[in-house]
């Protein structure tokens, strides 16, 4: 069960090391945004050296843009590699471009990165365009670009998509994208707890501070755990709809919610809506 995804620069390994070890469930290598052009041969070269064997927690690779100078030779050179859990694609805009990626990945897990309005509005399609689709993301910082918004609920309806097509697809919740100010840990605690309610399933990040801060965003509170016990009592003593003594209906639907908040809340099992 990965709750927390921390990103680190694929041309300082000495970073991607303390990455590995610092708590986050998995780690993504950033081969793009994070890498200067100069440097995007040693990051590939790196990246691949840590690879050969299998690190402690699952490592995710952001590649380069298949349509960049670096995409191609990205794959080349990961593909097949002990330690490599999933690739994540950037800047996905049509399901062509995963189908074509999964051509030439041998079945490693994919995920697609949104960040264009294009690409949010191709959401569905992008997220059945091939089987080794594993699942969905917004960039943020591009799609914010790209729509010319700026104010913090404006993503929102984006989300919303995002999260509905993969459900709708039958992929795990995706998980929010990175929050950028890593020294206010309050504001990412209250935007946790709106992506959250819009349906996301962890977070990525930044900074190792700001993983703590996710985690408690998104495993459940105890009165939430209390909750789901008393529903579950009360469905062994009474299968079938009832109504609890405060007035709160259970039916096969609440019962379901309830095992899945006690298994995330002991992290036993993968979370799957």
């Amino acid at each position: 069960m990965i709750l927390t995804w921390l990103y680190a620069p694929g041309d300082r390994p000495e970073v991607v090391a303390k990455a590995i070890g610092c708590g986050a469930d998995a780690v993504i290598v950033d081969l793009e945004d994070a890498v200067p052009a100069s440097r995007k041969e040693y990051a590939r070269a790196a990246t691949a050296e840590l690879l050969g064997e299998r690190p402690a927690v699952p490592v995710h690779v952001r590649v380069n843009a298949l349509g960049s100078p670096w995409g191609g030779a990205d794959l080349a050179a990961l593909c097949g590699l002990h330690g490599l859990a999933g690739l994540r694609l950037p800047k996905i805009s049509a399901p062509e471009q995963v189908a074509a990626a999964a051509d030439r990945t041998g079945g490693v897990a994919l995920h697609a990165l949104l960040e264009s309005a294009l690409a949010v509005e191709r959401a569905y399609e992008i997220a059945r365009a091939h089987p080794a689709l594993r699942g969905l993301s917004l960039g943020e910082a591009d799609l914010r670009a790209d729509l010319a918004v700026s104010a913090e609920p404006g993503l929102d309806w984006c989300r919303s998509r995002v999260v509905v097509a993969a459900r709708a697809a039958g992929l795990a919740p995706p998980a929010q994208s990175v929050f950028p100010d890593i020294r206010d840990l309050e504001a990412l605690a209250v935007s946790c707890a709106r992506g959250r309610s819009l349906g996301f399933f962890g977070r990525a990040a930044i900074h190792p501070r700001q993983l703590p801060v996710i985690e408690r965003a998104y495993l459940p509170a105890p009165g939430e755990v209390a909750a789901a016990e008393e529903v579950l009592r009360a469905a062994r003593a009474a299968p079938g709809a009832l109504a609890l003594p405060d007035g709160r209906f259970v039916d096969p639907a609440v019962v379901a919610a309830a095992h899945r908040t006690l298994a995330l809340s002991h992290r036993t099992a993968p979370y799957r809506p």
